[in-house]
C-alpha cells in the first residue's frame, strides 16, 4: 500500500485523520466540520438526527436562506460545535426545502435550534444568541467539557474495537487518533493504531510506532500483543506455501512439523479457529511433540487474540478437555 491516501502515512495517522474528541479539556486540533456539522433532509432526518442522537446529543438548526439572523447564527454555532469536539453534532435543515418536520415540531420562528438526545427533543432556543450562551446550552445538553474523561475514552476505545471487528479499519484508526490527541501514551489506543496499521499491511510503520514508546507503555499487555503479532507475521512468511503444507498433511496427517507451520500461517491469515484446531489436533495425537510445543504455541496465540476473542474461548474450552480428560 502506498502512502498516497493512506491514513497511516505519518505519526499516529493524525496527518490525514483529524478526528477529535473532548477529553478533560485537552488541547486538540479541531475536528473537521464535515464530521460534526452537516445538512439533512426530510428523508435523512431519522438517520441524521434521531438515530445519531443515541450516540451523542444532536443540535438541529432550522433555518432558511432569506433569514438574516440565521446567517448571523450559522458561523457562531458551527464554531461552538467544532470546539466542543464531538460532545455534540450539528444538523441543519432548510425549512423552505423541507417544511414538514419543522411543522410537526411547531417551529414558528427561525433561527430555531432544538437539541435531540436518545431520539427525542429535550431542549432548544430561538434567535441568534451569543457564542457564550451557545456554549452554555451545549454544556447543558451534553455535560461540561472534561466530565468523566476516563469513561469517555473507554467508550471511544470500545467503539473503535467494534469497528475493527466489523472491518472498518479507517474508522477505527480515526477514533484511536482522536484518543491519542488527548492521551498520547494511552496503551490501548496505541495498540489499536498498530493493529490498524497491521491490517492495512503497514507492518514496518506499526513496528516503528511500537518501538518508540516509553518503557512503561511498551511493557503493557496490549503493546506486547501487537509486537508478538508482528513477530508471528514475520515468522509465517518464512514457513512455506500453505497449499503445499495442506498436501503434505493429506499424505501424512501425523506430520506435526507441517501442521505446526500451517497453524502459524492460518493464524496470520486471520483464520484463528482453523489455526487453533491444527494445534489441538497435534496435542491429541502427541503431547510430547516439541516438548508440548503445540500447547505453548496455542497459549501464544491466546496472548495476541485476547481472552474474549471467540477463537480463544473455543480453543481454551477444547484445551481444557484435553488437559483434564
Amino acid at each position: 500500500m502506498s502512502d498516497n491516501g493512506n491514513p497511516y502515512g505519518g505519526g499516529y495517522g493524525t496527518q490525514q485523520m483529524t478526528a477529535s474528541a473532548q477529553y478533560g479539556g485537552a488541547a486538540q486540533a479541531p475536528a473537521p466540520a464535515g464530521g460534526l456539522v452537516k445538512d439533512t433532509t426530510t428523508a435523512g432526518f431519522t438517520k441524521d438526527v434521531l438515530e445519531e442522537s443515541r450516540h451523542q446529543p444532536v443540535l438541529v438548526d432550522f433555518w432558511a436562506p432569506w433569514c438574516g439572523p440565521c446567517r448571523q447564527l450559522t458561523p457562531v454555532i458551527e464554531k461552538a460545535v467544532n470546539e466542543a469536539r464531538g460532545r455534540v453534532k450539528l444538523v441543519k435543515l432548510n425549512i423552505d426545502d423541507h417544511p414538514s418536520i419543522p411543522g410537526q415540531l411547531g417551529i414558528q420562528s427561525i433561527p430555531a435550534v432544538i437539541a435531540f438526545v436518545n431520539g427525542r427533543p429535550v431542549d432548544g432556543f430561538m434567535g441568534a444568541i451569543p457564542e457564550s450562551q451557545i456554549n452554555q446550552f451545549i454544556d447543558k445538553v451534553a455535560g461540561p467539557a472534561g466530565a468523566d474523561q476516563a469513561a469517555q475514552i473507554e467508550a471511544v476505545l470500545e467503539e473503535a474495537s467494534g469497528l475493527i471487528t466489523a472491518g472498518n479499519i479507517d474508522g477505527a484508526a480515526q477514533l484511536y487518533a482522536a484518543v491519542l490527541q488527548a492521551d498520547p501514551d494511552n496503551a490501548k489506543a496505541l495498540a489499536g493504531m498498530a493493529e490498524c496499521m497491521i491490517a492495512a499491511n503497514q507492518h514496518q510503520r506499526a513496528r516503528e510506532l511500537l518501538s518508540q514508546l516509553p518503557e512503561e507503555v511498551a511493557k503493557t499487555a496490549e503493546i506486547q500483543a501487537q509486537l508478538k503479532k508482528l513477530d508471528q507475521i514475520d515468522e509465517a512468511r518464512k514457513l512455506g506455501d500453505p497449499v503445499a503444507l495442506e498436501h503434505t498433511l493429506s499424505l501424512n496427517p501425523d506430520d506435526h512439523d507441517a501442521r505446526m507451520k500451517l497453524a502459524k500461517i492460518r493464524n496470520v491469515e486471520g483464520k484463528r479457529e482453523e489455526a487453533a484446531e491444527h494445534l489441538l489436533l497435534i496435542m491429541k495425537r502427541d503431547r510430547a511433540y516439541d516438548d508440548d510445543g503445540a500447547r505453548r504455541q496455542l497459549l501464544q496465540f491466546f496472548e495476541v487474540w485476547g481472552p474474549k476473542d471467540p477463537a480463544t474461548v473455543m480453543a481454551r474450552r477444547k484445551l481444557s478437555s484435553i488437559l483434564f480428560a
